[in-house]
């Protein structure tokens, strides 16, 4: 692999890979914005990655990305299917708890591999985490 650094080519080989951890913190909601779609797009990539260890948070608004069967509009995202990916590729994706409460949103309507998350879950994955990113 290589990329241009300045005037400078950097190469780096697959040998030379370090496993990364990365931290996904969404906050928008399903489809009032593309921010959701972009992290869990990019996340879904990342965790392909075997060197690669993907987690997602979904806070505020973003809850409601992670309700199983949702009813998709035409020509939009379907969120549970990009959930999924993460998960499939040893990702952990979880939601709010208190965001899940706010908007009536049950633990039984989340989809498959979404678990109850926590702040205090929050805080040990951003102290685990060597990248933070936040959409």
């Amino acid at each position: 692999m290589a990329w241009r650094n300045g005037n400078r080519t950097v190469s780096r080989s697959s040998s030379d890979r370090h496993p990364v951890k990365s931290l996904f913190v969404l906050n928008d909601g399903p489809y009032g914005s593309e921010r959701p779609c972009n992290a869990l797009r990019l996340a879904g990539a990342l965790a392909k990655a075997p060197e690669n260890d993907v987690r997602v948070l979904l806070l505020g608004e973003a809850a409601g990305c992670a309700k199983a069967e949702p009813k998709v509009p035409e020509g939009y995202y379907n969120f549970q299917r990009m959930l999924g990916r993460v998960a499939r590729h040893r990702g952990t994706v979880a939601t709010c708890g208190t965001c899940m409460d706010a908007r009536g949103i049950a633990e039984t309507e989340l989809a498959q591999r979404v678990q109850r998350g926590t702040l205090d879950e929050l805080t040990q994955w951003t102290q685990w985490a060597d990248k933070v990113l936040v959409f």
